[in-house]
């Protein structure tokens, strides 16, 4: 079963978390734990049973499991899930909360009420962690579409499952680049689709038909901006490739039958679930300051030894660094000593950004669950 290997970890006793991505009760016997990544929020509890006494640099690691060479149809994201939970229990928490986040929750729950549909935009490579878990109930029974932004930096395989997990949740989901403006034509459409009914009451009252109301909502950085740049087909919205540019809410008119309302991300005050944090560092969906970047570097390199479409070769192929997959922090070390004068800080933003740029390949650090 288990790989044993070594990365970040405590000791085995049992925990309990919740997760989106994790459907069904696990009970296995202890595991030394590896690299992964945890979705955020809420669904079913299951039991997390994990952890030899294996700690950041590796040791005990005299037997390496088969599974990191399994095939991508068969790899285990629920066994990456668990290992990447116990991970990030003994780093430090990533926290980011900008004072301006907390005036543009209160205010965006007050304009909820004047919007038909929410268009919810999310990282494609973590759909389930860029999501607010609080999402559901603010919106209670309002008309969501899902936004699965960058759609470019995922793999054909990636998507194909999450649009087939989509459609059996009954989810209208729209895959997006915001950069270059796909899939903006089907998100307008359907938009409208969805709000057709409110300016049928509206006549049936004798009222005259308005634009249909559309709020686009999310973490930051995961292009809300842009996608409104990109419908409109000019600069509307200040945006960059960093969290926190939008600032205030604002609508704008899209046509004479569309008013979009673009707000600055949102993000929990405190967030509970730090292998979900820990993928929007790496993701660069979450302040800088908020996370130690050796650590997060650190837990990035073990999930993409993993990962099938990755693997160890990918990494020593580009560095000239040996692993096992095992020990981040030791390849971020090696990393600093051969290209940056040991500085592990510079070793770490390289990897993050080789990350982020697609020098691994496209792939995504999220799958649905596997239907039962």
């Amino acid at each position: 079963m288990a790989a044993q290997l070594s990365g970040v970890w405590l000791n085995s006793s049992a925990a309990s978390l919740t997760g989106e991505l994790l459907h069904r009760r696990f009970s296995r016997s202890p595991l030394p734990l590896v690299s992964a990544v945890h979705p955020s929020t809420s669904s079913p509890t299951i039991q997390i049973v994990g952890g030899g006494n294996l700690g950041w640099n590796g040791m005990d690691s005299s037997k390496l499991s088969s599974t990191l060479d399994v095939d991508s149809e068969e790899f285990d994201w629920a066994e990456l899930e668990r290992d990447l939970y116990h991970w990030t229990k003994v780093l430090r928490p990533v926290q980011w909360y900008p004072g301006h986040i907390a005036k543009t929750e209160k205010e965006l729950k007050g304009q909820l009420k004047l919007m038909d549909v929410v268009i919810e935009v999310r990282d494609a490579r973590i759909p389930i962690s860029s999501s607010h878990p609080q999402m559901d109930s603010w919106l209670g029974n309002r008309k969501r579409i899902v936004v699965l932004n960058r759609e470019d930096m995922i793999s054909k395989a990636d998507r194909d499952a999450w649009a087939s997990y989509y459609a059996r949740q009954g989810t209208k989901v729209v895959f997006s680049n915001g950069q270059f403006g796909s899939g903006t034509l089907k998100l307008t459409r359907l938009a409208k689709e969805l709000a057709v009914g409110v300016n049928t009451k509206r006549k049936s009252r004798g009222l005259l038909p308005r634009p249909v109301r559309a709020g686009i909502v999310g973490y930051p950085n995961v292009g809300k901006s842009s996608l409104i740049n990109r419908l409109l087909k000019r600069r509307m919205c200040p945006a960059a490739p960093r969290p926190g540019v939008t600032r205030e809410l604002k609508w704008v008119r899209f046509g004479n039958d569309l008013e979009l309302l673009d707000s600055p991300g949102i993000i929990p005050m405190r967030i509970d679930d730090q292998s979900a944090a820990v993928k929007l560092a790496i993701c660069d969906d979450i302040g800088e300051r908020s996370y130690d970047v050796s650590e997060v570097a650190a837990i990035l390199v073990q999930t993409l030894s993993r990962l099938p479409e990755v693997g160890n070769k990918a990494l020593q192929d580009r560095y000239k660094v040996e692993t096992d997959g095992r020990a981040g922090r030791i390849f971020v070390q090696k990393l600093a000593l051969r290209l940056f004068n040991g500085d592990t800080n510079q070793a770490s933003f390289r990897i993050l950004s080789d990350f982020r740029k697609g020098k691994f390949g496209w792939v995504a650090l999220e799958r649905p669950p596997r239907r039962r």
